[in-house]
């Protein structure tokens, strides 16, 4: 069993090693296309699986990576929308709740959790708010921020 999961992949771009054999890369999506602006969206997870409802036991990661899409305002047929999905405009509040608890749930006692967000669209006040736990420590200034949890540490801290 690999140690990391990335819940939501995408193309992998934040990773230095696209091909770490300790992570297992997920996300609902399989997409290839390579654009006319050279641009390629290449979405090639090792499961295919919703970040809302994963196939894995709980307990079973010493480290999961949440990065879900944060856009809600974005053309369908857009290089960003391919690139990073869109989130649905009615339950993002709902999918992101469901999205935390999940990434908690599949969690080793302990394990940490790094979240990572773009505050363009949605602020990072309403999105803490909805998983209803402080992160231990992160970026507080930059739009992209990168927060750290740890499961069975910080909800009341």
């Amino acid at each position: 069993m690999k140690t990391i999961l990335d819940a939501c992949c995408g193309s992998r771009m934040f990773w230095f090693n696209k091909n770490n054999s300790n992570v297992l890369f997920m996300d609902k999506r399989h997409y290839y296309e390579k654009l006319p602006t050279g641009h390629i969206v290449n979405v090639k997870p090792d499961v295919q699986a919703d970040f809302r409802s994963m196939p894995f036991e709980d307990n079973s990661f010493h480290l999961v990576v949440f990065d879900p899409p944060h856009l809600m305002h974005a053309g369908k047929t857009s290089w960003l929308a391919k690139k990073y999905g869109v989130l649905n405009q009615d339950t993002w509040p709902d999918d992101l709740k469901a999205g935390f608890s999940e990434c908690m749930r599949v969690l080793k006692p302990y394990g940490t959790l790094v979240f990572k967000w773009n505050t363009d669209q949605i602020s990072m006040s309403k999105v803490l708010k909805i998983f209803g736990q402080s992160p231990l420590f992160g970026d507080k200034r930059s739009k992209t921020r990168w927060l750290i949890f740890m499961k069975g540490v910080g909800q009341n801290d």
